[in-house]
């Protein structure tokens, strides 16, 4: 477990980020990331009957659409207790130097930190 207070604040606000757009749509996760510029993107899971992307997979995603290059840290909020391999390859597609991803509980208190860069 890390101590959420001990977050670096644009962290926290990536973290809170997540955890409000999952509250906001009602949707099983939510997720965050910040490019290597400091703009921040911000999704929810999508189900749709031909299409599913977990809330990272479309965050990642809407960061590629904008032009992102790189990525410096994404959070996730779930309640799952860990992120599946698919969330972790489309970061490390994407990547960037000592790019991590935050996976916290739906209280907002992060659970577990992954290295992928």
């Amino acid at each position: 477990m890390t101590d959420s207070t001990a977050l670096d604040p644009e962290d926290r606000k990536i973290v809170t980020l997540a955890r409000s757009v999952r509250a906001r749509n009602g949707v099983p996760e939510g997720a965050a990331v910040r490019d290597e510029t400091g703009r921040t993107y911000v999704a929810g899971s999508v189900d749709l009957p031909s299409l599913r992307l977990s809330a990272l997979q479309t965050a990642v995603a809407m960061a590629v659409a904008s032009g992102a290059k790189a990525l410096e840290a994404g959070a996730v909020v779930t309640e799952a207790e860990s992120l599946a391999d698919g969330d972790l390859a489309v970061v490390r597609d994407l990547g960037g130097p000592g790019a991590v991803v935050l996976v916290a509980g739906v209280d907002g208190e992060v659970r577990v930190r992954v290295a992928v860069g």
